[in-house]
């Protein structure tokens, strides 16, 4: 993603990268000259980016997914002292889905069947994906319950597909569809710039995609 965000940055004249780090690279060094910090690294390296980002009071936006419990536990920690956008999918067409199928979830109520179908490429290992379970929870709690069981998930694996996703609501009598395609990565480069302009001058806490569009 480190390529991605340096091509999403090239057309905005007030977006410098300052730096991408890799294996063996000093991240507080290329961290301390910027405005706010970006990761889409891997769960292993959450704790050296949350802890150099903390210690240098740097804004951070965090896009890593299949992140444990105790990791994020340590997100919650940190955005006690930073602001800190974190979400499994930086997307603006998903936070926007997430938005539409949490209303129309907290209008239908509970008399319409849920589904939620997601399609990635063969790499992806996960499933169903952060994003399809994302959108459950947000059903779940416009529901006012935090359970999901509820909810009906299928997921395929083939190809290279960059991730589709599809909501749908169903009674006896009418079907609802929402639906997502991605059909480039770019996409998530693109959100997270847009989550570290929002959050560049933010108050600390904790947010989300729902937080940079919406609020």
């Amino acid at each position: 993603m480190g390529r991605a965000i340096e091509a999403a940055a090239q057309p905005h004249a007030d977006i410098e990268i300052v730096g991408t780090w890799g294996r063996g690279d000093d991240l507080a060094a290329l961290a301390v000259g910027a405005d706010v910090v970006i990761d889409f690294s891997l769960p292993e390296a959450t704790a050296t980016v949350l802890e150099t980002a903390t210690r240098l009071k740097k804004p951070l936006v965090c896009g890593v997914s299949g992140l444990d419990a105790a990791q994020m536990a340590a997100i919650e920690r940190a955005s006690a002292h930073i602001p800190l956008v974190y979400d499994r999918n930086m997307s603006l067409g998903i936070a926007v889905l997430e938005k539409v199928v949490r209303d129309a979830a907290a209008s239908l109520g509970d008399v319409f069947a849920v589904g939620i179908s997601e399609v990635h490429h063969v790499h992806k290992k996960d499933a169903p994906s952060g994003t399809a379970l994302k959108l459950g929870e947000a059903i779940a709690r416009a529901r006012g319950t935090a359970d999901t069981s509820f909810i009906e998930y299928r997921s395929e694996r083939h190809g290279e597909v960059p991730g589709d996703h599809e909501v749908t609501m169903s009674s006896a009598n009418e079907r609802l569809t929402f639906a997502h395609s991605v059909t480039t990565r770019q996409v998530f480069a693109d959100g997270a710039l847009r989550a570290a302009r929002w959050v560049a001058d933010r108050p600390a806490g904790r947010y989300s995609m729902q937080d940079v569009l919406f609020t």
